[in-house]
């Protein structure tokens, strides 16, 4: 039997990058993806793609800010697939680094709303079908910027995902006994489209690589898996954790 064989997951983000990468593992792993995004054509090329390979998929449109979406997207699901096992809330956006004089109110409210209101709104509304379905594990993608190198951070951004990191260890703790886990994935920079555009000067990523011990971006493949491992039955006695994938930066 596949990994995740007659199980459902919910991709928040899940048209383009990280998102698309990882519902593509689910699917090829073979779950029933639901790939929540807010770009209608991604969204749906990756659904013919998915198919075109023999999975199972469905688009729905998902602004992770907006709570009528997601309860939209959350009934989708469970009229075409009847359950929810896994959601995996992986949209976010990140701002140029930038001192916080700079950062106005309306760009630190939207950062906030897409990174931490949407981790909230998803986890709240996908308790009650995991709770049907027996359990379920909600991964959160957070970042590296949660937990240390502040030097390199941007304040916005780094404060919402420290939300996001501290809002998975109490969901955790208040739904650990119903069988509904709950964890965090923190990568370090990622050779991908969000990286190169926040660094696209040569000088600032060689900085940023010589605060990383390996020595080069981390890739996409290698989030993918830590976020497999925390929704499988694998890490079934793993809730409330953080999993840090860095190339070593925290150690320094």
């Amino acid at each position: 039997m596949s990994r995740f064989e007659g199980k459902t997951a919910l991709i928040t983000g899940g048209a383009q990058g990280i998102g698309a990468a990882i519902a593509r593992a689910f699917a090829f792993a073979g779950a029933s993806v639901v790939i929540g995004d807010i770009s209608d054509e991604a969204g749906r090329a990756l659904k013919a793609e998915i198919a075109a390979a023999g999975g199972e998929s469905l688009f729905v449109h998902l602004d992770v800010t907006s709570e009528p979406d997601w309860q939209g997207a959350i009934e989708c699901a469970l009229q075409r697939y009847g359950r929810l096992d896994v959601l995996v809330n992986n949209a976010g956006v990140g701002p140029a680094p930038a001192p916080i004089e700079q950062c106005t109110v309306q760009e630190w409210d939207r950062i906030m709303a897409v990174n931490a209101r949407g981790v909230f709104l998803g986890t709240r509304h996908a308790i009650a079908p995991m709770r049907a379905g027996g359990g379920g594990s909600i991964v959160n993608v957070s970042s590296l910027a949660a937990l240390g190198q502040g030097t390199l951070m941007e304040a916005a951004y780094a404060a919402s995902k420290g939300a996001v990191r501290t809002f998975t260890k109490v969901i955790a703790a208040q739904y650990a006994h119903e069988g509904i886990r709950c964890n965090s994935v923190h990568p370090g920079p990622i050779d991908g489209g969000m990286l190169h555009g926040v660094l696209s000067d040569p000088t600032k990523l060689e900085r940023r690589l010589s605060r990383i011990p390996m020595g080069r971006l981390g890739r996409v493949d290698e989030v993918v898996a830590g976020v497999m491992f925390l929704a499988s039955d694998e890490s079934s006695y793993t809730t409330g954790t953080e999993l840090t994938i860095d190339g070593g930066a925290l150690v320094q």
